[in-house]
């Protein structure tokens, strides 16, 4: 049986994590980066994602959990929305844009898969074993 000890543990927040370094090195381009309120809001967002995860892990209970979770995952939609201003602004290319934006996608819907499993599962606490990996690999 594996156990979330960490929040390190869960592979939403891995997943965050690497898309927050990814939208830190896109907005540090040259034409990006002197967009400051654009620059500043998205990097706002993707550190969103990981502190709401984090802070909800060390919250005390599954309901301040999936809650956090959920602000993580409204987070994603932000970043993914200021990747199309990106985009439309051509600080990213069509390819660069489509990695960014597959990863936030992903990241939101491991988000999805893990809030679903918290919602629904037997055990409580956020702190838990379980049999079928979906925390683990949330």
């Amino acid at each position: 049986m594996a156990k979330i000890e960490r929040f390190e543990d869960i592979t939403a927040w891995q997943k965050a994590r690497q898309l927050t370094q990814e939208v830190y090195t896109a907005s540090n381009q040259p034409e990006f980066a002197r967009d400051y309120p654009l620059r500043d809001q998205i990097r706002r967002a993707a550190l969103s994602i990981t502190s709401n995860i984090a802070e909800g892990f060390e919250r005390d209970g599954d309901k301040e959990f999936i809650q956090f979770l959920s602000v993580a995952k409204g987070s994603c939609g932000e970043v993914r929305a200021q990747l199309y201003v990106a985009l439309d602004q051509a600080y990213l290319t069509e390819e660069r844009f489509r990695q960014l934006t597959d990863l936030a996608e992903e990241t939101s819907r491991r988000l999805a898969r893990f809030i679903h499993y918290l919602r629904d599962s037997n055990k409580r606490g956020w702190k838990f074993s379980t049999a079928t990996g979906i925390a683990i690999d949330s």
